[in-house]
């Protein structure tokens, strides 16, 4: 480790749909978050590792903060709050293209549940709108509150990403590297195929359906140049069931061949994939079957 690194926690919080999870992946240089434009995709706290030769960035991802209708909802905004507890750095997220709102206000104020962290505005999707509306949320965001740091970015179009990087690990402690120059992630092969099988069967979902999909795997083999998968999509009701499983198997193929897709490069080989649909009934609001799905 040379004098002078510095490594340590950085943590995206943002209201649902601000670009965390794909601001992420684009600073780790892999896909390690699932992305959708579906509220609260991401549902815990997911670390993707940013390694350069001055220092290392441990980005953590955390679920969309909003007002909570099911239990679910409840842990997902406690793995916020323990994250914010917990980090070095917090990168406050507000798109360029709308308007600063209560619900923005609302985050900022929680800003002060941590208290050592800290704090680095971002404007995102700064691709997605003119130049002049970028500098007017560059100010809107600047009056919210002190930051040690102002930065607009595009994940979409890598603009300002480097910045991002340098001017977080200048606030970070000096220290040595947390995880080895290779690792991109802390999340096990399971959680990651169980995430881009989810990822599918979010593409097309309608209504209440997003929030009632979990993905559980039951097993991973690899045997002469194939990786087998075992896999469950779980629903609430006998209806999303039908619905997830399409006319004549339809909708899981079309999920299935999706998902084989992306985990094909993440395990190297070919993918045989085997989804069944599961009813767990209410899962969102069931303390025992959250739990069985790992909430």
């Amino acid at each position: 480790m040379s004098e002078g690194y510095r490594s340590g926690f950085l943590t995206f919080v943002g209201r649902p749909n601000v670009g965390k999870s794909t601001l992420m992946n684009a600073l780790v240089g892999e896909k390690v978050a699932i992305t959708s434009p579906k509220p609260q995709t991401t549902r815990r706290a997911i670390r993707g590792i940013v390694t350069r030769p001055e220092g290392q960035l441990v980005v953590v991802d955390t679920p969309g903060m909003h007002r909570p209708r099911t239990l679910l909802g409840e842990r997902l905004n406690d793995v916020v709050a323990a994250t914010l507890a917990d980090v070095d750095v917090v990168g406050f997220c507000v798109p360029a293209g709308e308007p600063i709102g209560p619900g923005d206000r609302f985050l900022h104020g929680r800003l002060d549940d941590a208290p050592r962290a800290k704090r680095i505005a971002i404007v995102t999707k700064i691709d997605a709108v003119p130049r002049d509306r970028v500098g007017e949320q560059l100010l809107a965001v600047s009056a919210l509150g002190e930051w040690d740091s102002v930065i607009p970015v595009s994940a979409q179009d890598g603009i300002q990403l480097d910045v991002l990087v340098q001017e977080a690990l200048k606030l970070m402690p000096e220290g040595p590297a947390l995880y080895g120059e290779e690792a991109v992630t802390d999340e096990s092969l399971e959680q990651r195929i169980a995430e881009l099988i989810r990822e599918a069967a979010l593409e097309g979902a309608r209504e209440e359906l997003p929030h009632s999909l979990a993905v559980t795997v039951d097993d991973v083999e690899e045997e002469d140049g194939l990786t087998r998968i075992f896999a469950n999509v779980w629903v609430e009701r006998d209806s999303q069931r039908i619905i997830m499983i399409g006319r004549k198997g339809a909708r899981l193929k079309e999920v299935g061949t999706a998902a084989r897709a992306q985990i094909e490069p993440l395990v190297g080989t070919k993918v045989f994939l085997s989804l069944h649909v599961k009813v767990a009934k209410e899962w969102q609001r069931d303390p025992k079957q959250l739990g069985r799905l790992g909430f």
